[in-house]
């Protein structure tokens, strides 16, 4: 923890984390919040789904280049524009009344138009500290984003049902201004510019550890999005069994990216923390009692943030620096596809065989992800005392000073 207390005083690392922290917070509120308004609205879960796979469509397609776009034309226009576009989708979503194919031509843009906060801290980060420091800070970044999936879904469900899914949608909103705004104030992202690519978009995932990156959080992703549909599976009874053993799944993850971030990263670093998440996912197919799959998914967790750290640290050492933000974006959009594929292979197991099914699924995305890491060891970059900065490039970065 000492090495995290040195990290947080180092100038501006704390600001940023706490800002990108506050922006991406929504992050964890959206999905539900429009889950239940638009059921409410239309009195059809299936209405509320199809909204919601417009916002992922949307999303999936942007991270990339709206992430691209922040070396055209600057992170603080483009997070601007973007932000206005998202706020504004949002708030008609919650306050006019529409038919079904506007709630999902709305869900589109707001998907489109979701800020690249991510991909513009982690680009941040290589700039704010030192080589040392790196990938420490890539999993304290990796750690702390536990909190909003820990806070934001038992925060958002509470507004929604008892007071209503207009005033969580508008509440969503507001941190989502809030939050936004006090990232895009921040000197940081005024002082980093980052150079325009000279390459074609898309180009990026010609290198090895951007697409292993992508494809590791796709299948990991996928894993926890099967274990979230398989935990509402389980307990489906209205009570409070559900929030508690996701979040100790999340706390497992919290804890692991705390503890482990200082350990260095070889080529082997993403096998044995992927081991570590098969190992626990695995031990869930066993039994269905709380406390099992609360021990067992903590296990899982304690692997996840760690896993993350060693994505964001090998896609920062692989590519130039005006590469960065895109490869980020990447990223994120195998996370979404990953995400919608483990949903949906859950569902179709806990319909055909129950909710024992979901834990299948998720074991067998996980020992995917495992199997990757082994298979293809040899393309994880070897960082152990390796400064794990991106790639400079040949001309001179301008800065605001």
């Amino acid at each position: 923890m000492a090495g995290y207390r040195e990290l947080l005083r180092t100038p501006g690392v704390g600001r940023i984390i706490a800002a990108q922290l506050t922006a991406r917070f929504p992050n964890g509120m959206t999905s539900l919040a429009v889950l239940l308004h638009i059921e409410h609205v239309t009195g059809s879960y299936g209405a509320a789904g199809l909204v919601l796979a417009a916002v992922s469509v949307g999303q999936a397609i942007a991270g990339p280049v709206t992430s691209r776009w922040m070396g055209i034309w600057g992170m603080r226009k483009v997070l601007t524009i973007t932000l206005t576009f998202c706020a504004i989708t949002i708030a008609v979503i919650a306050l006019v009344p529409m038919v079904l194919p506007a709630y999902i031509a709305l869900g589109v843009i707001a998907g489109l138009s979701t800020p690249p906060v991510q991909s513009a801290a982690r680009t941040i980060y290589p700039k704010l500290v030192n080589s040392r420091q790196l990938t420490p800070l890539f999993s304290l970044d990796a750690s702390l984003q536990e909190i909003i999936w820990i806070i934001a879904p038992v925060l958002i469900t509470f507004v929604a049902t008892q007071v209503g899914t207009v005033e969580a949608l508008v509440l969503i909103v507001v941190i989502l201004v809030a939050g936004g705004a006090w990232f895009i104030l921040s000197p940081e992202v005024g002082r980093v510019r980052i150079p325009r690519s000279r390459r074609r978009i898309g180009l990026v995932l010609t290198k090895p550890p951007v697409v292993l990156a992508t494809g590791v959080g796709f299948l990991l992703i996928g894993a926890c999005a099967a274990v979230e549909a398989g935990v509402v599976a389980t307990f489906d009874h209205g009570g409070l069994e559900a929030g508690i053993v996701l979040a100790v799944f999340s706390v497992g993850s919290l804890a692991g990216g705390l503890g482990f971030g200082h350990i260095p990263i070889g080529p082997w670093a993403m096998a044995r923390r992927m081991a570590i998440v098969a190992a626990g996912l695995t031990l869930t197919m066993f039994s269905l009692d709380i406390w099992w799959l609360g021990g067992t998914l903590f296990l899982a967790g304690v692997g996840i943030a760690p896993a993350f750290a060693v994505m964001f640290a090998m896609t920062s050492v692989s590519v130039k620096f005006s590469e960065t933000a895109e490869a980020y974006g990447w990223i994120g959009t195998g996370q979404l596809i990953g995400a919608a594929a483990g949903s949906a292979v859950a569902g179709f197991l806990i319909d055909g065989v129950g909710a024992q099914g979901a834990y299948v699924a998720a074991a067998a995305f996980a020992v995917a992800a495992l199997a990757v890491s082994v298979v293809f060891v040899r393309g994880f970059p070897d960082l152990r005392g390796r400064d794990a900065s991106p790639i400079p490039d040949t001309e001179p970065v301008q800065t605001i000073r």
